[in-house]
């Protein structure tokens, strides 16, 4: 299984699209509550490439798999050094190996951009995400307890830290 790490190009945004949307829809991964279109997602995706972010692909045969990017974690200028990041894998590609890939290269890529820290905001109940992280050398620094409401219960969300080196 030859799994390919790529930038972003347009024709990428559906299947982008698909695997958020089925976030959305059934995890707690993204807390927004409503899909979003097409058009919505190409705008997300443009804001950040337009910024000087980056986002990535993983591709499994031609085929979009998912995918990786990170962009300001707060606004005032004195965060210029830190982002926060997001790694998303289609459904029926879970533990293959291919978050790590995506991860490992936003590493790499925040790293030749002079950026400091990396901030990963993940719901407390995805365990396994907050486990992925801790191999990457990522601790908890802080948990927001009942900062989120999804799926008629209240969620905390565990802020994750990486200081590059």
């Amino acid at each position: 299984m030859e799994i390919k790490i790529r930038s972003y190009h347009t024709e990428d945004t559906q299947a982008i699209l698909d695997i958020i949307n089925y976030n959305i829809l059934h995890s707690t991964a993204l807390y927004d509550y409503n899909v979003r279109s097409y058009e919505q997602q190409k705008a997300i995706l443009d804001d950040k490439i337009n910024k000087g972010f980056p986002v990535i692909v993983a591709e499994l045969i031609g085929v979009v798999v998912g995918f990786g990017m990170y962009s300001e974690f707060r606004f005032r200028e004195a965060y210029k050094y830190t982002v926060e990041h997001s790694v998303y894998v289609s459904n029926d590609y879970h533990g293959k190996g291919i978050g790590k890939l995506l991860l490992q290269e936003l590493i790499i890529l925040a790293k030749k951009q002079g950026l400091h820290t990396m901030i990963g905001v993940i719901d407390a109940e995805n365990q396994s995400s907050v486990v992925f992280h801790e191999k990457f050398g990522f601790k908890t620094v802080g948990t927001i307890k009942e900062s989120a409401f999804k799926f008629d219960r209240w969620l905390h969300s565990v802020f994750m830290q990486l200081i590059l080196k």
